[in-house]
């Protein structure tokens, strides 16, 4: 083992394997890509309907030898299924597609809704995304059914602002086992991941490399996240790079991880990110945080997203 193998643990009483791998963009490549991830000890593997990964992630976990019960899959509903009536069809699509009979955790993709319907971005006479009447508070009580059935092992939501979080604690009955955001060493949110502890709400990161993504045109003139002096000097002490830094300081926090990459060279050094920094280097990390959000697409969802989270711009 290149890696401590760290687990956290979910409200449900399930492990979460720490670090984990995300298949968002080139879906072309997801296969071969998982398959090298799993050889490489990974066990936490991340997808969602919008992505067109799924079968993808399915074909390379058949291929791969690894027992269905050695992995933890998260999954995510679309906004175009957020009505109550259409939740349990979008599950088992998502089942169908990554070839098992349930997930480990299934995430609400977004708090806002798109019309009902086969196209996974609605338009209106405008050309703007056509919304959905469904509020996430009724798509979450029918996630929670299939929660209670055991379809998903666990439930929570994805890119949700701290007043949508209360509401739909407030509101629903099955606490969110998780809420996998946006966190990085430049968008550090500690006062909103802290409030997830108190509720015992488990924190995935995704984008924990920040502006490392090319499709975030709002880093593309900042230097990457990644080469960030402090990560790489606190690296230099363990023989790490930057990114093994980052994704060590959101483990040491308690969250989990999800790099994606499609290199085996690569992803091996993102297994190699689960390792132990010292209080004083995990100190160090905290005091670079920029508040610097890179995904909002508020404008394209016709939904004013994380009004009350750090590194919203007006």
């Amino acid at each position: 083992m290149l890696h401590r193998g760290t687990m956290h643990k979910l409200n449900t009483g399930a492990s979460i394997p720490a670090l984990g791998f995300g298949t968002w963009q080139d879906k072309d490549a997801q296969e071969p890509a998982v398959i090298a991830a799993l050889q490489a000890g990974v066990r936490h593997i991340d997808t969602a309907a919008v992505y067109g990964t799924e079968p993808a992630v399915g074909s390379a976990i058949k291929k791969s030898g690894v027992p269905r019960s050695e992995l933890f899959l998260v999954t995510k509903i679309w906004n175009n299924s957020h009505a109550p009536e259409d939740v349990e069809a979008a599950l088992d699509a998502s089942l169908k597609n990554l070839g098992t009979d349930y997930v480990d955790l299934w995430l609400m993709h977004w708090p806002s809704s798109f019309a009902s319907g086969s196209s996974l971005f609605p338009k209106d006479s405008n050309g703007k995304v056509k919304a959905g009447t469904s509020d996430y508070v009724e798509t979450y009580k029918a996630m929670e059914k299939l929660y209670k059935s055991g379809k998903a092992r666990a439930i929570g939501v994805s890119n949700f602002s701290k007043a949508e979080m209360e509401r739909l604690i407030k509101e629903t009955s099955v606490v969110p086992a998780a809420h996998q955001l946006e966190l990085h060493p430049y968008l550090q949110q500690h006062e909103f991941a802290e409030w997830h502890k108190s509720q015992g709400i488990h924190v995935t990161q995704y984008s924990p490399f920040g502006n490392s993504n090319e499709v975030y045109s709002k880093g593309q003139n900042l230097s990457k996240l990644i080469e960030d002096p402090t990560l790489v000097e606190v690296g230099k002490k363990y023989g790490k790079s930057g990114a093994q830094v980052a994704l060590a300081w959101g483990i040491a926090h308690g969250r989990s991880v999800i790099p994606k990459s499609k290199t085996p060279d690569r992803i091996k050094q993102n297994v190699e990110g689960d390792f132990e920094l010292s209080a004083e280097d995990i100190k160090k990390v905290d005091a670079i945080d920029r508040k610097l959000r890179f995904n909002d697409p508020s404008a394209n969802f016709g939904w004013n997203f994380y009004q009350d989270l750090e590194g919203k711009e007006a």
